[in-house]
């Protein structure tokens, strides 16, 4: 059952299939809390209408489960990110995204699967972090042509500051849950870049790649000049 053509009833939930055309892009569906059954009515229900959707948080099981009702989905494993595709997604711009090590790979995914999926052309730089800096330098001219950098720290998270403080354009840190006890599963990350003095840095949740990813993209896209495009 419609609601004139702004959601789809599905009791248990209301997949909103306005939010294109009211935010110009799709609804995301966070599955980490969903059985097996849901997330298939609500991939259906978008698929139906012909309209992208992007889960995250996805576990292997549930997309093993999805893949064999809808063969098109697609899964990430390491950003753990479910993708149906049913119009084509033309990608613009770039958006840079660094980690500080490996350990930070991941959320950087995460972050990397959304931007694309949303509309932006992504490069990765991985493994730069403080304690061999020299990585970060030899990658730094590069990093600077992007037009939105996503930077993703665990243990104290400071490159987020350096990098922000080596280029002219916006900074989305990421604050992981990566690092020994005093990091408190990120919260020492978290406190070190909302403290920081580089000007720029914006700052979302511990391990949210996700609002990351779709933060940069939207600026990504601003900056493109394709404000008023609707691209899902």
């Amino acid at each position: 059952m419609e609601n004139n053509e702004k959601y789809v009833e599905l009791g248990f939930a209301k997949p909103d299939i306005e939010r294109s055309r009211r935010r110009r892009y799709s609804e995301a569906i966070f599955c980490e809390c969903k059985t097996n059954e849901q997330l298939y009515k609500i991939f259906s229900a978008f698929k139906e209408k012909g309209i992208n959707v992007l889960g995250s948080r996805a576990s292997k099981e549930q997309y093993t489960f999805l893949k064999d009702k809808i063969p098109d989905i697609k899964y990430e494993e390491q950003g753990r990110i479910l993708t149906l595709i049913s119009k084509n997604i033309e990608k613009i711009g770039e958006v840079a995204i660094c980690t500080g090590g490996t350990g930070d790979i991941p959320v950087a995914q995460e972050a990397a699967s959304t931007a694309e999926f949303f509309g932006s052309n992504v490069k990765k730089y991985y493994d730069i972090g403080v304690s061999g800096i020299h990585r970060l330098f030899d990658k730094i001219d590069d990093i600077k042509k992007a037009n939105v950098i996503i930077v993703i720290a665990g243990m104290e998270g400071a490159l987020a500051s350096i990098i922000t403080g080596l280029v002219d354009v916006p900074v989305i840190g990421v604050p992981t849950s990566v690092g020994y006890g005093a990091s408190f599963k990120g919260v020492s990350a978290l406190l070190t870049m909302m403290n920081s003095c580089a000007e720029g840095l914006t700052v979302v949740n511990i391990d949210n790649g996700f609002n990351a990813g779709y933060s940069a993209n939207q600026i990504n896209r601003l900056i493109e000049g394709k404000k008023n495009e609707n691209i899902l």
